[in-house]
């Protein structure tokens, strides 16, 4: 296969194109690089891409619909849309912002695929969707969702322009539902790697709250094996599907564990709750089994300490340079 991947270069899309190329397919990625983030994290996660003869980068905005056809000519037989503004506290500061990128882009994107009958399309939607809907474990039949941020209502819009194309233009939209994904690469804002730089540094750490949230923690190679079977999903033409792990961890619960993984005790500086937070995440996951024969394999002890790991590694090297 030849495979578009948008936000190839991020965190989840750099695992997935380690995978698409283990296996021997061709990959396009298409990444603008935002200052989200430093863009030297992203370098660092395409380091072993870049001389790949099957790996192909295309720096650019997925606002920009016509720069879009005019660099992305190959066939491609998939489009896994996983770039995206993330976050949902800097989404509640930037709203519009977050619509233009999180929607027009992914309009885009639909459009793109419409355009060179590209059939399969799998977009990268998210928990948050749910909102502060209290009938957990959260199903996808459930259909009161109640976002409480502009990224969550992003998402939903996604989905729903999704369903419009499949329905319209006969092209296959796998929307995943992706439960708080952690492990190596993670994005430096997310609470692990955010966590584990403060308490390498002996500085404390904000938990908002009385540390009681609770979230889906999913390792990201689990994710990236539900990403995968999505690619290959060919029984209907529109569905909507959960990736997290079944589980859930207490925000106090998760910081025991990297506490453990790194071998630091935390300083915990505790703060009010943030709004557009939700209280709990917690995915029901019987669809995609059925559906992608997705099963988590990594329990939380075990992928907080691969992460541990990676970020001892990532921080020694950083600190040479």
């Amino acid at each position: 296969m030849h495979v578009l991947v948008t936000g190839g270069a991020g965190f989840i899309g750099s695992h997935l194109v380690d995978r698409l190329l283990g296996e021997g397919h061709t990959v396009t990625v298409l990444d603008n690089f935002d200052p989200f983030y430093d863009r030297s994290t992203k370098e660092r996660n395409i380091q072993g891409h870049r001389d790949h003869p099957r790996w192909r980068l295309v720096d650019r905005d997925i606002r920009d619909l016509s720069a879009l056809h005019s660099d992305l000519r190959d066939d491609y037989d998939a489009i896994v849309h996983l770039a995206a503004r993330a976050g949902v506290r800097p989404s509640i500061d930037d709203p519009l912002g977050y619509a233009d990128v999180n929607v027009r882009g992914t309009h885009n994107l639909l459009e793109l695929a419409r355009a060179r009958h590209i059939l399969q399309f799998v977009f990268a939607s998210s928990s948050s969707v749910y909102g502060i809907n209290p009938h957990v474990p959260w199903r996808e039949d459930d259909f009161v969702l109640q976002p409480i941020s502009p990224y969550a209502s992003t998402k939903v819009s996604g989905e729903l322009l999704g369903h419009v194309y499949s329905h319209l233009f006969q092209i296959r939209v796998v929307a995943l539902r992706l439960f708080t994904v952690y492990g190596p690469r993670q994005r430096p804002d997310l609470a692990i790697h955010k966590f584990a730089g403060l308490m390498l540094q002996g500085r404390p750490i904000p938990v908002f709250g009385d540390g009681s949230t609770r979230r889906d923690y999913t390792f990201v190679a689990d994710i990236v094996s539900g990403i995968r079977a999505a690619i290959n999903y060919d029984k209907t033409d529109y569905e909507v599907i959960n990736l997290g792990n079944n589980d859930t961890l207490s925000l106090d619960e998760m910081i025991a564990g990297l506490e453990k993984a790194l071998g630091i005790s935390a300083t915990i500086e505790r703060l009010p709750e943030q709004p557009g937070d939700v209280p709990q995440t917690w995915a029901q996951i019987d669809k995609a089994r059925t559906l992608l024969g997705y099963e988590p394999l990594t329990r939380y002890a075990d992928g907080v300490k691969q992460f541990a790991e990676w970020f001892r590694r990532s921080h020694t090297l950083n600190v040479g340079v």
